[in-house]
């Protein structure tokens, strides 16, 4: 929905998007790799409003702050 502003599932155009955000104490939609807010990474979500479902993206640019964080694994 990110890229093609369509839905997978339904193919309506109708999008709705939320822009991620750190909060105060980790509020928000981010995921926190350390202990302040300026370790939040950003957690944006694309929304269809026709049948509902979601995607989240989170910039490519955090994805190193993600990979050094111990809170994530594979």
């Amino acid at each position: 929905m990110k890229n093609a502003k369509i839905c997978p599932k339904c193919s309506s155009s109708d999008i709705l998007i939320v822009d991620g955000y750190a909060g105060a104490y980790g509020s928000g939609n981010n995921i926190m790799t350390g202990a302040t807010i300026f370790s939040a990474v950003k957690v944006d979500r694309y929304i269809c409003c026709s049948c509902g479902y979601t995607e989240e993206w989170i910039d490519t640019k955090d994805m190193e702050k993600l990979k050094k964080s111990k809170r994530a694994h594979r």
